[in-house]
C-alpha cells in the first residue's frame, strides 16, 4: 500500500501560508496626540539661556506627506486566500497533478488575499504633514504631524518639548 501524501501537501500549504503571512510589517501610521510630535530632525541645539527644550522661530514650509498606495495588511487576507485556494488546488487532477495544484492554489490564494485586503484596508491612512520652522538662531526643525491645526507659513510659533503652539 503506498503512503499519501495529501496530509503532507495540506500541512506544507498550511506552513507556506503561515510563512507569507509572516513575512508582513505592519507600519504605524503617525500618531495624534492632541500636539505635535518631532519627526526626529534635529538641527541645532535649543536656546542656553530659555528652558530646557524651548525654542522660538516661524513656519518656514507645510508640506502633505505622500501615503502608501495600497492599504495595511495584517496577514489574515493572505492565509484565508492561501486556505481557500489550497482547498480549490486539491479539487483538481490526481496524484502529483493534484499535489501541484494545490500547491499552485495556495499561493495563488495567497496572493489574491493579501491584495483583497490591501484594496479593502486603503481607506485607513490619514493624511500626515511635514511641518519645516526656521528658528530664530538659525536651525531647522521638521516635525511630522496628522493636522498642521492653525498653522500658516510665516506663523511665530514656539517649540517646547516638541510640541508646536503659536507665539
Amino acid at each position: 500500500m503506498r503512503p499519501s501524501i495529501r496530509p503532507f501537501a495540506i500541512a506544507g500549504a498550511v506552513v507556506l501560508a503561515a510563512s507569507l503571512a509572516a513575512c508582513g510589517s505592519p507600519q504605524q501610521a503617525p500618531q495624534y496626540s492632541g500636539g505635535y510630535s518631532s519627526g526626529g530632525y534635529q538641527a541645532a541645539p535649543a536656546y542656553p539661556n530659555q528652558p530646557t527644550g524651548t525654542e522660538y522661530g516661524r513656519v518656514a514650509n507645510i508640506e502633505v506627506l505622500q501615503g502608501q498606495s495600497q492599504g495595511r495588511t495584517s496577514g489574515a487576507g493572505t492565509v484565508l486566500g492561501a486556505v481557500v485556494g489550497g482547498v480549490l488546488g486539491n479539487q483538481v487532477g490526481k496524484g502529483s497533478g493534484r499535489v501541484a495544484a494545490t500547491a499552485l492554489g495556495v499561493v495563488g490564494g495567497a496572493v489574491a488575499g493579501n491584495a483583497i485586503e490591501g484594496r479593502n484596508n486603503r481607506d485607513e491612512y490619514a493624511q500626515s504633514y511635514r511641518i519645516s520652522i526656521q528658528l530664530d538662531h538659525g536651525g531647522y526643525r521638521a516635525y511630522d504631524v496628522s493636522t498642521p491645526g492653525d498653522l500658516r507659513i510665516g506663523d511665530r510659533v514656539r517649540v517646547y518639548n516638541g510640541q508646536i503652539s503659536r507665539n
